[in-house]
């Protein structure tokens, strides 16, 4: 059932991953994600709905719009196929009980933030706001119905946790981290301490981690200089990820060293 389960969602994160594109484009330059439907940028004509088959249409169309040969971003198909397998993946590690849907937005909601910090480096109010507050509200509901109300509370000092720690970094290093990661922080550590205080221990510590790998990788490389801005919403996210994930047996055996 579990399997059959994350076919499903798997399928349905491929048509899903599609929206996500459109809101990862829109949302950080304050348009509408209904109005207008989707277009080519170069010749804007209107992308026809045998164009707009997840991952399928891109390999048609060999990378091209139909109407003007102008080249389509991988990037598409690429979140496109990305959001199906994180989905797919979720089912399994949250397995099928109440809660899973909350954690199917959350994964959904926070790869849409890594794209728009990747692309414009800041983590929008728009998609952080209600994607927090619809998050809450599901994995509530999905604690209330499981009867695991006290796991809620200790996700929501996770949270608060979190985000005061992010806080008094921000302080402390005067811009070193944007009040967006701060704002996230609350979001991610709701969800990793849900799972329990090991996981989400786990997921801090491979945020700054991970962090300060790719930071050094960006500089060594010269892709980034000391005073260029570097994205950390990723970072964080894929810290959480993978705490919420592999969060216990990384813990158990650290402290088993």
């Amino acid at each position: 059932m579990t399997a059959l389960l994350a076919g499903v969602a798997g399928l349905f994160g491929l048509v899903f991953g599609s929206f996500l594109n459109v809101v990862a484009y829109r949302v950080p330059l304050g348009r509408s994600v209904v109005n207008p439907p989707s277009a080519c940028p170069a010749c804007g004509a209107p992308v026809r709905p045998r164009d707009n088959i997840p991952v399928i249409s891109w390999f048609v169309l060999r990378g091209k719009c139909r109407d003007c040969a102008a080249p389509i971003s991988s990037r598409y198909p690429i979140v496109e196929a990305l959001t199906g397998v994180l989905l797919a993946a979720t089912v399994f590690v949250v397995d099928i009980n109440w809660v899973l849907p909350a954690y199917l937005w959350f994964t959904a909601v926070t790869l849409v933030l890594i794209l728009t910090d990747l692309d414009h480096k800041r983590i929008p109010n728009r998609i952080l706001y209600p994607g927090t507050i619809v998050g809450v509200l599901l994995l509530g509901s999905g604690a209330a119905l499981d009867s695991q109300l006290s796991q809620f509370g200790r996700a929501a000092l996770g949270g608060l946790f979190y985000f005061a720690g992010l806080f008094l970094l921000a302080l402390i290093a005067r811009g070193g981290f944007g009040f967006g990661d701060v704002k996230l922080a609350f979001l991610l550590g709701l969800f990793m301490a849900f799972q329990g205080w090991k996981h989400l221990v786990v997921g801090i510590f491979l945020a700054f981690f991970i962090g300060g790998l790719l930071s050094i990788a960006l500089l060594v490389s010269r892709r980034r200089g000391r005073k260029d801005a570097i994205p950390f919403g990723p970072s964080l996210v894929l810290g959480a990820w993978i705490g919420i994930t592999y969060g216990l047996p990384i813990a158990d055996w650290y402290l088993g060293i």
